[in-house]
């Protein structure tokens, strides 16, 4: 039981941590209607921005404070991140408005190739690391009811708390405020929204800078436990199968499919692995969010969209 236990707690905090990348999924669909290949490209420009930047500033400005670097490294990124939103709103979804949904898709795929390239051009092509003081050595815990304790990895579970807070800060802005149900009425129609003066322009600003900022904390966390490497955006096609899971439209749907997902490659690795040869684990979530595409297409929590001809 105690190996189970700590089999399915690594489980859990592996959900989470897909979770974070599939939230800017679930982010620019919600409040746009367009399914974002450029997230995975987004981790990685956020990530490598913050571990270059927090590199250079103290060689730049003659200080040594970790905590210091960090922080304007931080704001740094996040800045880059907003104008990059403002920058892929005025060059290209200003252009697209009211498009087929599969332009807007293709045009996702080219902003992905360009950030990409850029953040090579830009902050190198090496493996960079991002030191934030995450705790990396293991907990243990239950000690008293299992012998040797369960084992749970401190810096996962931090991830998770990170990964709670951010889900429940982004449902309440969709739900309460002004702008974030401006948002959901922009993504049920374009030229609508307009007509009753919401401004198209800076709404997708507003959402691609959300979705920047939610792949800039993604990108911190991955980056601290693999580094940051261009693989990283690879990361993103395992978010996936949380959003095809949990639903295109739902921020706490993303959090439950990624805890599906996590929880199920694991316990599926460790206790079907051996009688298949093993490798389970590559491939079980996209056997699971196919099989929900058959039986259910939105998704768990997903709005169930019907078309009248």
């Amino acid at each position: 039981m105690g190996f189970f236990l700590e089999t399915l707690f690594g489980g859990l905090m592996a959900g989470m941590l897909y979770s974070l990348i599939a939230l800017g999924f679930v982010l620019i669909y919600k409040a746009s209607g367009v399914f974002n290949f450029a997230q995975g490209a987004m981790v990685l420009f956020a990530a490598l921005a913050m571990a270059r930047f927090a590199e250079w500033f103290p060689k730049w400005f003659g200080f040594e404070s970790l905590l210091l670097a960090n922080l304007l490294a931080f704001i740094a990124a996040m800045a880059m991140m907003v104008v990059l939103a403002w920058a892929i709103e005025r060059f290209c979804l200003s252009k697209l408005v009211n498009q087929e949904g599969i332009t807007l898709l293709m045009a996702t795929l080219g902003i992905a190739y360009f950030l990409d390239g850029f953040g090579q051009t830009l902050f190198g092509s090496d493996i960079y690391s991002i030191n934030v003081g995450m705790p990396k050595d293991p907990a243990f815990i239950m000690e008293s009811v299992f012998e040797g304790g369960v084992m749970v990895s401190k810096e996962d579970l931090v991830a998770a708390v990170v990964a709670a807070l951010l889900v429940i800060v982004l449902a309440l802005f969709f739900q309460k405020t002004k702008t974030g149900r401006a948002l959901r009425a922009v993504a049920d129609d374009h030229q609508a929204a307009q007509s009753i003066g919401i401004p198209l322009n800076k709404i997708w600003v507003i959402v691609w800078s959300v979705a920047g900022f939610a792949a800039l904390i993604a990108g911190i966390i991955w980056g601290s436990k693999l580094g940051v490497q261009f693989t990283l955006s690879l990361v993103a096609l395992k978010a996936l199968p949380v959003v095809i899971l949990g639903g295109l439209t739902s921020v706490p749907g993303a959090i439950i499919g990624g805890l599906i997902i996590g929880v199920g490659e694991k316990l599926s690795e460790i206790y079907i692995g051996p009688y298949f040869g093993g490798g389970i684990e590559i491939w079980f979530a996209y056997v699971l969010a196919l099989g929900f595409l058959l039986v259910r297409p939105q998704g768990l929590f997903g709005e169930k969209i019907i078309d009248r001809v």
